[in-house]
């Protein structure tokens, strides 16, 4: 594809490193959906209301629809994810 073909051994070295980082993030991510697909959940409350973790449908049903997380909730969750990275 000719995308390192100017680049030297350290260029080479960090895009192996993030290459590996990102593979291992979509590991845990599927390791996630499967887990709570199977109907294992948190325990406890979600938030002050006490709303549980299963009381949230699994998939992009948690981000669209009737019982979807609230977009304060995922706002939390995307910068929280931000700052990780």
């Amino acid at each position: 594809l000719g995308m390192l073909t100017d680049a030297d051994q350290e260029r080479f070295d960090r895009l192996r490193y993030v290459e590996l980082k990102h593979g291992r993030i979509c590991q845990l991510a599927f390791l996630g959906q499967i887990v709570t697909r199977g109907g294992v959940h948190l325990s406890g409350s979600i938030d002050q209301a006490g709303h549980s973790f299963d009381s949230y449908p699994n998939g992009i049903a948690a981000l669209f629809g009737d019982n979807a997380i609230p977009q304060a909730g995922l706002l939390q969750i995307v910068a929280f994810v931000g700052f990780l990275e």
